[in-house]
This record gives C-alpha cells, sequence and structure tokens, in this order.
C-alpha cells in the first residue's frame, strides 16, 4: 500500500495525505478551498472524550504564484479559521490541540504575503491610531480597541505565533516527520517520504477556473426600480450556496452587497455581466465577503465602491497585503465613494445608512431606503452581527478592560431591530455571528435569515423566512423599460457625432434574448444581423487558435462580417442568459454611411478585433471602451536591433507583429511576439522597464499611454499578474 497518498480535488487543487506521519496537506487553496474538500468527503467529523470537532488538513501548500487566470490561487484564511476552530487546533483543552501549530509551506513571498494578510483577516486595524486615521474620534476609537481585545481574548497576536511556515527551494527540506518536499519547476512540487515520491501540479490551463463547489441554474434577472435579488444565503462553511450576499436594483442600476467566493460564478447564473455593475456595498473584509474583490478588479471601469472610512482602510489593507500593492492603490481599482456613519447618505436617490457593527474586524450593516407612495421603501442588511447574549457577556463597567459599556449594547440593539419593509440578517450562532431569536419581536414588514450551513429548526422558521438564490423581493416595482437607456448610451458612445434622432433608428428594433449556452453566431457562417449586447456575456471562441474572450455589455457581436465580406471567424456563444438588441446588418451599415461613420467604424473594427484577439484587452473590456485605446495608441515600426529605451516612465507596448527578446544583461530572459507585451512596471510602478528589449526581427508594435489604461482596472490586474510571474521567473520579489 502507498504511504503517500494524491488525491486532485479540482483543477489546481490537490490533497495530499501521509498517515504515517500524520501529515495532511492541502495543495492549493483558492476561494472555497475547504467546501471542495467537505463535498470530497475529506472534511469529516469525528468524536474523541466526548468532543465533536472535523478532521481536514494540518498543513497548506501555497501557489508560487498569487494570481492564476485572474483568480486568487492562495487564500489561506478559511482553511486556517478550519483549522484552528473547526479542527480545535487552537482551543484550549481541546483533544485535537496537541501543541502543533497548523503549517504553510511555500516561497518566500507568499508566505510573507499570506501571514500579513491572515493577520488583517483576523484583527483589520490594530491600534487606536489606525481607527483615528479614518475620522471616528478618540473615545470611539479606544471603545472599538476595548470590544476588539474582547473578541481577540484580551491579546492581538502576530500571526507567527499562531502558525508554522516552510520556506521551501530546489534543495530538498523536511516538512515534519521523515516526509520531505523539493521545488522541481513552476508550481510544480515533489513529496518524498521512506523512497516514494509523489509529484502535484499547481498551474491552472489557460481559459480554465478554479472550480466553484455548488451548482447554480441560470437566472433571468429583471432591473426593478427597487429591488433586492438573493444571490447568497450560506455561510464560509455551506457547501450548497454561495456566502451571504445581496444584488440591489435601484432605478435599473446594478450594486453588489458584498463579494465572497465565485462571486462572478454567481452574477453568471443571474446573467449579470461584471461591466453592469455600478458598485459595490462592502460590509467587512472577512474571505466570505471579500474573496471576490478581484473579480471586481476585473472589469473595464473603476467599480464605485461605497463604505465608511473605518472599512475601507481595513479592507485596503488586507488587501494591499495579499496582492503586494500600495494601500493607496485600492483608488487604482475602484472608484472610493466613502459614506458617513450613522447618518443617511444620497447617492442619487438611493439613500444609505451605515451603522457599526460589533465584529472581530471593522463592520458596517446597512439600510437602503428611497422615496415612494406614502413614505419609504427599505431594505436592512445585517452581516455580521453579534447576538444579544454575547454583547450582554461582554459589558463592563471598567472601561480600561476589553469589553463594551451598557450605553454601546443599548445602540447595537436599536440599530439591529429597525424596522425597515425587509431586513436580511445573519443567523450563523457561536460568538461572532447572529440568532434568529434576537428578532423575534422584529416589526419589519419580512425578515429573512442568512449566514448558515443549517435547515432552519421550527423556531427559526416562526420568525424569518428563506430565501433561494436568484429569489427577487420586489419592494418597488419598475414601470419602465431601463435596457433600452443602456443601448441608447452604447450607440451614443459608438456614434458621438450623430444627432440623437439618427440613433432612434437603430433604437427601434427588437430585443432579443439568449440563454446560457446558446450560440449566436457560428464560425464560418454569415448572418444578417448584429447584436448589442445589454446583458450578460458572450463568449468569442477560435478553438484552434487559442482564443477565448468575454464580450461585455455594449459590446458588438458579428460587426466585422460585413466589414470583412467574409465569413465569421470566431464562434459566439451565450456566457449566460443575454439580452441584446438585433440590428439588421444591412440598415446599420447604411445607418454609417448617411452619417459619414463608416470609414471611422471600418478602421476602429478592424483595430479592435486585434485588440479582442490579445489576453491583454480581449477580456470583459467592451467595445466602446476598447475604441478609446484606440483613439490613443501610435503603431510604429521597428527594424532588426532596435533596443527600447528604459528610462520611459509612461508608455506601454502591445506587440502586433513581429519578434523581439529581453534580455537581462546579456542573458536572453524572454521572446515577445504578437500580442505579448512589455513594459507593464512604468505603469504600474513609475520605474523604468526592468529588461532590455531588442527587436529580433522586423515588428510592429503598439505605443500605449499611461492616461490610456490608467482606468481600466481588468488590463492593471493583468499587467500586475504578468509582472509577478516575470518576477518569480526571475527569482525576485517586487513590493
Amino acid at each position: 500500500m502507498a504511504k503517500i497518498e494524491k488525491i486532485q480535488i479540482a483543477q489546481g487543487v490537490h490533497w495530499i495525505t501521509i498517515p504515517e506521519a500524520k501529515l495532511y496537506i492541502l495543495c492549493g487553496c483558492p476561494a472555497d478551498s475547504v467546501k471542495l474538500l467537505m463535498k470530497r468527503g475529506l472534511i469529516v467529523s469525528k468524536e474523541e472524550n466526548g468532543v465533536v470537532f472535523e478532521t481536514g488538513p494540518n498543513a497548506i501548500l501555497l501557489s508560487d504564484v498569487l494570481v492564476q487566470n485572474g483568480n486568487f490561487s492562495n487564500l489561506a484564511e478559511f482553511p486556517v479559521l478550519q483549522m484552528f476552530y473547526r479542527q480545535g487546533m487552537m482551543l484550549p483543552n481541546h483533544p485535537n490541540n496537541t501543541g502543533i501549530k497548523p503549517l504553510l509551506i511555500g516561497m518566500e513571498d507568499q508566505l510573507k504575503s499570506q501571514l500579513h494578510y491572515i493577520y488583517r483577516g483576523n484583527y483589520g486595524l490594530i491600534s487606536a491610531d489606525e481607527i483615528m486615521q479614518t475620522g471616528i474620534s478618540s473615545k470611539q476609537a479606544k471603545d472599538m480597541m476595548r470590544l476588539k481585545l474582547k473578541f481577540a481574548f484580551g491579546k492581538i497576536h502576530p500571526t507567527e505565533d499562531l502558525l508554522d511556515t516552510l520556506l521551501v527551494s530546489e534543495d530538498t527540506v523536511e516538512i515534519r516527520n521523515g516526509v520531505h518536499i523539493r521545488h522541481i519547476g513552476w508550481n510544480l512540487y515533489e513529496f518524498i517520504y521512506q523512497g516514494e515520491k509523489v509529484t502535484v501540479d499547481l498551474n491552472l490551463p489557460p481559459h480554465v477556473y478554479y472550480e466553484a463547489p455548488y451548482r447554480l441554474e441560470f437566472h433571468k434577472v429583471r432591473r426593478e426600480y427597487f429591488a433586492v435579488i438573493h444571490s447568497g444565503e450560506g455561510d464560509g462553511w455551506d457547501t450548497h450556496r454561495p456566502c451571504m450576499a445581496s444584488v440591489l436594483t435601484f432605478q435599473g442600476k446594478i450594486y453588489l452587497i458584498d463579494a465572497g467566493p465565485n462571486v462572478l460564478y454567481s452574477l453568471k447564473a443571474l446573467g449579470i455581466g461584471v461591466n453592469e455593475i455600478e458598485g459595490i456595498f462592502h460590509t467587512h473584509g472577512h474571505d466570505d465577503h471579500f474573496a471576490g474583490l478581484p473579480t471586481l478588479m476585473r472589469t473595464d471601469r473603476r467599480l464605485k465602491y461605497y463604505s465608511t472610512p473605518l472599512v475601507r482602510h481595513s479592507v485596503a489593507k488586507k488587501l494591499s497585503a495579499l496582492v503586494s500593492i500600495k494601500e493607496r492603490d485600492f483608488a487604482d481599482y475602484f472608484d472610493v465613494c466613502d459614506l458617513e456613519l450613522s447618518k443617511w447618505n444620497d447617492i442619487d436617490g438611493l439613500e444609505v445608512y451605515p451603522t457599526f457593527s460589533p465584529h472581530p474586524v471593522e463592520t458596517n450593516n446597512f439600510i437602503f431606503r428611497t422615496l415612494w407612495k406614502g413614505g419609504y421603501r427599505s431594505y436592512g442588511h445585517y452581516a455580521d452581527i453579534s447576538s444579544f447574549d454575547v454583547l450582554k457577556g461582554m459589558i463592563t463597567k471598567n472601561d480600561s478592560e476589553p469589553g463594551i459599556s451598557e450605553s454601546f449594547f443599548t445602540e447595537v440593539k436599536k440599530n439591529y431591530l429597525a424596522t425597515v419593509d425587509l431586513k436580511k440578517i445573519d443567523i450563523g450562532g457561536g460568538m461572532i455571528h447572529g440568532v434568529a431569536e434576537d428578532f423575534r419581536s422584529d416589526s419589519s414588514a419580512k425578515i429573512v435569515l442568512s449566514h448558515t450551513a443549517f435547515t432552519l429548526n421550527a423556531q427559526q422558521k416562526e420568525i424569518g423566512s428563506e430565501a433561494s438564490f436568484g429569489m427577487p423581493d420586489v419592494l418597488i416595482e419598475s414601470n419602465q423599460q431601463y435596457v433600452m437607456q443602456y443601448a441608447f448610451n452604447y450607440l451614443h458612445s459608438y456614434f458621438p457625432s450623430v444627432p440623437r434622432h439618427q440613433l432612434h433608428i437603430l433604437l427601434n428594433n427588437h430585443l432579443v434574448s439568449f440563454n446560457a449556452g446558446s450560440i449566436l453566431l457560428k464560425r464560418g457562417e454569415r448572418i444578417n444581423d448584429i447584436y448589442l449586447i445589454l446583458g450578460g456575456n458572450v463568449e468569442m471562441i477560435q478553438a484552434d487558435a487559442g482564443i477565448e474572450s468575454l464580450l461585455s455589455a455594449g459590446s458588438l457581436v458579428s460587426e466585422s462580417c460585413e466589414f470583412t465580406g467574409s465569413p465569421s471567424t470566431c464562434t459566439y456563444r451565450a456566457a449566460s442568459f443575454v439580452q441584446a438588441l438585433q440590428l439588421p446588418s444591412s440598415l446599420y451599415f447604411e445607418f454609417a454611411k448617411q452619417n459619414k461613420v463608416y470609414t471611422e467604424l471600418a478602421r476602429l473594427q478592424k483595430n479592435r478585433a486585434f485588440l479582442q484577439s490579445s489576453w491583454l484587452f480581449g477580456d470583459e473590456i467592451s467595445d466602446p471602451v476598447q475604441n478609446r485605446i484606440l483613439q490613443t495608441i501610435k503603431s510604429e515600426k521597428y527594424s532588426k536591433g532596435h533596443v527600447f529605451p528604459k528610462e520611459c516612465y509612461s508608455n506601454f507596448y502591445l506587440i502586433k507583429k513581429g519578434k523581439l527578446e529581453s534580455y537581462i544583461d546579456d542573458d536572453l530572459f524572454e521572446t515577445l511576439t504578437k500580442t505579448n507585451f512589455f513594459g507593464e512596471e512604468n505603469i504600474l510602478f513609475k520605474i523604468p522597464c526592468l529588461f532590455t528589449v531588442k527587436v529580433a526581427s522586423s515588428a510592429e508594435v503598439y505605443q500605449i499611454p499611461d492616461e490610456a489604461l490608467r482606468n481600466i482596472p481588468i488590463a492593471r490586474w493583468k499587467m500586475l499578474e504578468t509582472f509577478q510571474k516575470r518576477m518569480r521567473k526571475l527569482g525576485k520579489h517586487f513590493t
């Protein structure tokens, strides 16, 4: 019988067990990796000395790179929490607390960032001074620190006190109890025990994403005047549902409340493209509400980020620790819109009231309202909260001790029990979550119970309702067709010089819908219609060329067929429920000619087709944004031997054709060909190019200025991912 057992849990995630050595290793820890282990039956409940607890990993092997295909590869917070609390490895007098700490294994830069990220995930802001930097008064900051210390059992511990780490290299090193590990290549590791060897590959293939532990059905979401779409009712351990979250629609605009693991999968199931989102309201920075932020950084514009400065600073510190960026860079990816605590904030007619919620990290609850017949319609989102019994147990009259005051408890209770038309509450229980019983006398019209992995019992069913994924609660019904407003805005961005009445020629066409998985246009076909995507996403596929791009709202499908006069070179397929404006191609091009925009459209389309074929600009960047890029770039031709200057702080280069080579001193580092790029360090860090780049054969290169890329988060994110890969190949860590 083999001494080392290896199981592939999902693409990029493996399970290694060496029972003789009492070593159980989770290899790769993307979002929801604990749930994947639970689904495979590799985490189960057991009883010892009358204590019931879970099995699971006692070590984690980190990916060499933080991001793969746009998703975090290393999110160790919840696997570590599972070891600490559900396995009992750090609980006093627990039979599984043997004095052995959980172990993180990996490269130096990933170990460093994970320790810092887990530290901020545990505690958020760590001093009264940090809290006061968010605009909180010294007295409030002192009270918040007293509360934080109570949750932390009186002391904030460095992560190194709670976790062991092991640095790996090309040399063989011992993990524990005679088990050894060796780094044998990019994201490739070899485990060795008593003569046996097993190899683990943590790489994700191109266009492959980390797996969600649950299956979601596709839905058609209507853009209401004011409504809540329930997009998550589970917690960080629920293997069947996404974590607690909501989608808010107001006057046809779409807002997210929190972004947990696999948020892109949830949005896809709801038929919502990430570029359709107006902004996110963020309650706090625990991974079950935070891990989806990278997805929201993968947009063609900065989404609005709504929270109080208290929460924003806490989240920015955790994100910067994880991604190894500066805290100030948070504003490069999100349009920061700070909210005032305990006041009504007006956001274009949607009023938002954030309140402070007791939790180990800085947390807001939100009440949303808008004026309507007879007064206001309102929604309260309460994640995460603490039970009244837990809070009562924290009350102390000594304001120098960890705990809270009686008046603080009274204020929190009043906030929790505010009367609204619809309220979603956390009933996860335990020390840091709420209980349904506290809301038995709540006079809100409807209460939805959330943030739990358990089936509701009879007492809970008397208090609140359940919500299934995609279920809407409509507070104010819409009597308008908002989608036509989107269509007008998109067409105006294509034809800014065309009079409004001319645009109505195109607007007076049919709205059509496509179910997820439907093919709009097959490769090699000619069609008679062009589709302007208004909702959802469409895949653009050319399998033999390795092209798989995602077209978002605002993009045109099949425009190129008429310009080139040839069959389509790609297949277009609905990745979710899709709504589109169907434009007869003959009408579209006659319109373009009469309004004297045909020549410019043809030029833009040809160049846009090249951008869409590239990894950097192909995904989730709508046609209007690509058009803006194309209006700023310069195309230059270079002869063999040309050397690009390093001292160029504002330019970025995308290869249109030809071959270039990058060097470190006289050593060839990388060969660059069509759609490859360089100079990302100029854009990201304002530093000279780290490589010498030479033209190996005649080439044509697009030079793109900094200002064209500054407000396209997905492009910056991909540049950062590429830069980190190059640094890893170079053997360096850059911060």
